[in-house]
């Protein structure tokens, strides 16, 4: 299978589940405004392809992601029925939304990466460390986007999009999880290089090494 022949496979696979969970979702605003993002997200893809291609292997990420976060959105994160589908997992709070938000985590810091060590040229630690970085503040981002939109809309929907559940610690276990999931992906993709890459310990010395010993700052002025 070509290159092209992957995506378009993945990307009708994902139209398909798409509309299926678009179908009678359990909040019709909620799912709406799930997916405002969404429509953004896939509209950057689309309109970024020609210019700068992901590999096949970001785009299987993005393309999990985007599965669990559709199914997530069609019953609402807090009402995912998994307990009835898999009855050893039932009891206690609906962990559905915690597993997309530790998923946002593992599956797109490669993409992330991959955009760093291309468009930024970065190498070494740094290669790694960044994309970690952006992961954890792109997650307290959109803990602020769910504040926000709960506050704005408040009532029922406010409360189903914001999905705490009754725990006030909520925001912060979903941006640790996200951070547990970058650091997963990172340290995996790490190992790999290290075994795979003859210059992995000489390019990652020379990325922490000082460049420029004279000051920035005051001292340029």
């Amino acid at each position: 299978m070509t290159r092209k022949q992957y995506l378009w496979t993945l990307g009708l696979i994902y139209l398909a589940w798409w509309i299926l969970m678009a179908i009678e979702p359990n909040d019709l605003h909620d799912w709406m405004l799930e997916n405002a993002l969404v429509v953004a997200g896939l509209a950057l893809l689309v309109f970024t392809y020609k210019a700068f291609p992901l590999s096949r292997v970001s785009y299987t990420c993005i393309f999990i992601f985007m599965s669990l976060h559709a199914l997530g959105a069609h019953y609402t994160y807090a009402e995912v029925p998994y307990q009835q589908w898999f009855p050893s997992l039932a009891g206690g709070r609906n962990m559905f939304d915690r597993l997309v938000h530790f998923s946002y985590g593992l599956l797109l810091a490669y993409p992330i990466r991959e955009m760093f060590l291309r468009i930024g040229n970065v190498r070494g630690f740094w290669g790694y460390f960044l994309p970690l970085d952006l992961t954890m503040s792109t997650s307290m981002l959109y803990e602020l986007i769910e504040w926000g939109a709960a506050e704005y809309f408040g009532g029922d929907l406010g409360m189903a999009y914001l999905g705490t559940q009754g725990d006030v610690w909520d925001a912060h276990k979903d941006m640790a999880l996200a951070s547990l999931g970058a650091l997963i992906a990172m340290v995996i993709t790490a190992l790999v290089n290290r075994r795979m890459q003859r210059d992995f310990a000489r390019e990652w010395a020379e990325s922490i090494r000082v460049k420029r010993r004279k000051p920035l700052g005051e001292d340029a002025f």
